[in-house]
């Protein structure tokens, strides 16, 4: 016996791009994965956000939503967030990473958010990059 299909919403999630803070090589800064619902359903299905580190950067928990998984020797954190994400309302998970002690100063690319939900529609806009600035450290910290 076959039970009965799984609702779908029609909603449009949407990655919203933001660099983290710069920090200094062996520092810490935060990724923020920014996701709003662009509607017009509310989400009738989990969705997962990926954060791909660039390389050089470790993820450094504790993170939220708390039960995020660092996957792929530490390149990658998967977090997901239950159904229910109302139009224009948005979700973001933080991923705190430390900046490896030999990464050089200047820009780190290589770094992206990701969405994924089997609700989505405009699939487009489902990921975006993000910049990492490594800077020297201030004076006096």
């Amino acid at each position: 016996m076959v039970g009965p299909a799984a609702v779908r919403s029609d909603s449009d999630l949407e990655v919203v791009r933001e660099d983290p803070d710069a920090a200094p090589p062996g520092g810490t800064t935060t990724v923020r994965a920014f996701v709003a619902n662009r509607g017009p359903d509310t989400t009738a299905s989990p969705f997962t956000v990926i954060v791909t580190l660039p390389d050089g950067v470790t993820p450094q928990g504790p993170y939220f939503p708390a039960d995020c998984a660092v996957l792929r020797g530490g390149h990658e954190v998967r977090c997901v967030f239950g159904a229910g994400l109302k139009q224009g309302r948005s979700a973001t998970a933080l991923v705190p990473v430390r900046v490896g002690l030999d990464v050089r100063l200047g820009m780190l690319t290589g770094g992206s958010v990701e969405v994924r939900s089997p609700d989505d529609r405009d699939r487009s806009n489902n990921r975006q990059p993000f910049d990492l600035n490594v800077v020297e450290t201030a004076a006096g910290s």
